[in-house]
């Protein structure tokens, strides 16, 4: 019998052969190779891409709308050189069909994290969090604040999204009214939440980095350390040097509007916090992300129709559409606040429907580079740059930033990447921790800065603020690639950060 040398991606997917494997497509339909394609032909969509987004985004503003319009720019672009080089529309199609399925957990997570949004509205979680927020923390603690409390979330339950789209938009409704910095709050709140992310054992990004590279899930999280550590350290001296920038209260007044208006519309006892509960123990006992998320939204939804002033219709609009003002009792009198506004009118399964267009246009973009080529041309190129260390480090944070760029799917790239690179970090006898690190640092924590992958577009609806606006505050974001490259450049002189395979 003949031994199965194909990798582990490779195994996994048998129907998608060759280097592409994790990205859907052989490389024709009688599997003859396709033609080679130069470099400035294979980053050609990525450079319309990022030049839509920048010329359209300071014409007419960043949003869903341009962001998607750019992405099917890109992607008829990548049609146009897929179709010059042989392949077809049902290649195509196949391509964005195994991204799809890849990505189909993902697409669940928005579903159930939109549901729960409007279902802790509905309840008064939100609302809750939101007072004591307002009643507790100062607004010269605020940023740090909220990257503490996300970090830790977090790590509990392993899911960025999750802790964004709870305790962040309670954090982010606290900054309104206590006049902490937006931006500064909402950089501090995604920061936080890829922190945590980033090494939480129970993330299932950590988890495919760890797969991807072959590489111990516990050693892996802690060679994370050597750039988180000082990625995390130097995201806590920003936000308290921020802090220490504001007055002790701006807008108490704000504060003291919003606290009461809350009050005299939601039942702010204990029964609101019942949802989080739900979470904490489905955390502690390792569910399904997805399911733990939808259950905590049907104890919120119970709660909304028996504590809270609402009915079984109202709990109906705002698991699908979201919680809007009128579902108010007309006890609650007047016009609300802007803050009030803000805060409530959210959630809602149809809320992340852009989220999902947008997924499906980077996936169609995705499914052009891989029918033409360009990505066994970009990886190949980046591949055969390596000399060094250095090199190969900084070719698997390129390679990472680039595909996330390209495809907004975390998974897939993780897996792809760390299978092309496996083989070259055993031959300069680097262990596989420090490509599955890379991963971390390339992949994971850099998707939220780039304004048009699903993870930003999703912390921006999410949390009010636009990612060009969150993104110099979301400093354990940034931190961690140049950190890891850091290490990388020191490590002939100071022989720490990289660890090595040993001898044979």
């Amino acid at each position: 019998m003949t031994a199965d040398r194909r990798t582990p991606t490779e195994r996994a997917m048998p129907d998608r052969p060759g280097m592409t494997a994790g990205l859907g497509l052989s490389p024709t339909p009688d599997g003859a190779p396709r033609r080679r394609l130069p470099l400035l032909v294979s980053i050609l969509p990525l450079l319309v891409l990022l030049a839509a987004v920048t010329v359209g985004g300071s014409a007419f503003g960043l949003d869903n709308a341009l962001l998607i319009a750019s992405m099917l720019l890109a992607a008829t672009v990548g049609g146009l050189i897929a179709v010059r080089v042989g392949g077809t529309w049902d290649e195509i199609q196949r391509a964005m069909g195994a991204r799809l399925t890849d990505a189909l957990p993902v697409v669940l997570i928005l579903l159930a994290i939109g549901l729960l949004i409007g279902s802790w509205m509905l309840s008064g979680t939100i609302p809750l969090l939101v007072v004591i927020g307002i009643e507790l923390v100062d607004p010269q603690y605020m940023v740090l604040t909220a990257f503490l409390v996300t970090s830790i979330m977090s790590v509990a339950s392993g899911t960025s999204w999750g802790s964004a789209g709870t305790l962040g938009v309670a954090l982010m409704g606290t900054a309104a009214a206590t006049g902490a910095p937006l931006a500064a709050t909402a950089g501090a709140v995604v920061s936080g939440a890829y922190l945590g992310d980033k090494i939480s054992p129970l993330s299932d990004s950590t988890n495919i980095c760890a797969l991807g590279a072959g590489a111990d899930l516990y050693r892996h999280i802690r060679h994370l350390l050597w750039t988180s550590v000082p990625s995390g350290l130097l995201a806590l001296a920003v936000y308290a040097f921020v802090g220490s920038r504001l007055d002790s209260d701006p807008t108490a007044g704000a504060g003291a509007t919003l606290d009461a208006e809350l009050r005299g519309i939601f039942a702010l006892g204990w029964w609101p916090l019942l949802p989080v509960l739900v979470v904490i123990i489905g955390v502690a006992l390792r569910k399904p992300p997805t399911l733990t998320l939808v259950a905590s939204a049907v104890a919120a939804l119970v709660i909304g129709t028996t504590v809270q002033p609402f009915d079984v219709g109202h709990a109906i609009g705002a698991a699908v559409n979201g919680f809007d003002l009128g579902m108010l009792p007309t006890t609650a009198g007047g016009v609300l606040s802007t803050e009030a506004t803000n805060l409530l009118v959210r959630g809602g399964i149809l809320s992340m429907a852009p989220l999902i267009v947008l997924l499906l246009a980077a996936f169609l973009m995705a499914g052009t580079l891989t029918v033409s080529g360009a990505f066994d041309t970009l990886l190949q190129a980046l591949v055969g740059s390596v000399r060094s260390t250095y090199g190969l480090i900084m070719a698997t944070l390129t390679a990472g930033i680039t595909l996330i760029a390209a495809t907004s799917q975390g998974t897939v790239v993780a897996l792809v990447v760390g299978d092309l690179f496996r083989d070259a970090y055993k031959r300069h006898r680097l262990a596989p921790e420090n490509l599955s690190r890379s991963l971390e640092d390339s992949v994971t924590i850099v998707e939220p800065l780039l304004p048009w992958t699903v993870s930003a577009i999703y912390m921006a609806t999410t949390l009010g603020v636009p990612t060009l606006s969150y993104l110099p505050w979301a400093v354990f974001c940034y931190g961690g690639p140049f950190f890891s490259a850091l290490i990388a450049f020191t490590y002939a002189r100071t022989g720490r950060g990289i660890r090595h395979l040993p001898e044979a």
